[in-house]
């Protein structure tokens, strides 16, 4: 007998920086990815028919208390995951905001946010599909093409089994 099909979801992820270079990230209490660290995002309202821009843009305001025009929101990534943790497929797509921000380090219902240089990403708890696949893509997109902008990645992650597998389909690295 097939295994029953698992749900797809559609979310976003937000990579915001302060006037350092660190980023900011969630130290979630709450599952996905409960005591792990991650950026800012969520689930995409698909009965509002939210687009994945707006879901960024809302998961910043909601979150960051950061209300910021959509148009600082550049997609540098899409990723799907096939079978995470077993319980379903999940489209990411992945937002750089553009520019700096300041948001002070605090406790929320969803975890702790605070602030994290880039090389501390090596010894911070966080799941093994950012660690090997999304952080390391995120890092080849950082320098601004001649469109001046981040660059752009699309990556498929096979979560199923004890390895991960994945493929890039598309990278525009910054230049």
């Amino acid at each position: 007998m097939p295994p029953a099909p698992l749900p797809y979801r559609l979310a976003c992820l937000c990579d915001l920086r302060d006037a350092q270079g660190r980023i900011l990230l969630l130290h979630r209490k709450k599952e996905p990815n409960l005591n792990l660290v991650s950026p800012i995002g969520g689930k995409l309202d698909v009965e509002l028919g939210e687009s994945p821009a707006q879901c960024a843009q809302r998961e910043v305001a909601e979150e960051a208390g950061l209300h910021l025009p959509i148009d600082r929101f550049h997609l540098i990534g899409m990723v799907s995951e096939q079978a995470f943790e077993g319980k379903g497929h999940w489209l990411m797509f992945v937002y750089r905001v553009l520019g700096t921000v300041w948001v002070e380090p605090h406790d929320m219902r969803e975890g702790r946010l605070d602030w994290f240089a880039p090389t501390e990403l090596a010894n911070l708890p966080v799941p093994e599909t950012d660690r090997k696949v999304i952080w390391p893509l995120m890092n080849a997109c950082e320098q601004k093409t001649q469109a001046g902008k981040p660059g752009f990645f699309a990556v498929h992650i096979d979560c199923r089994g004890d390895q991960l597998r994945w493929q890039v389909e598309q990278l525009m690295p910054g230049t």
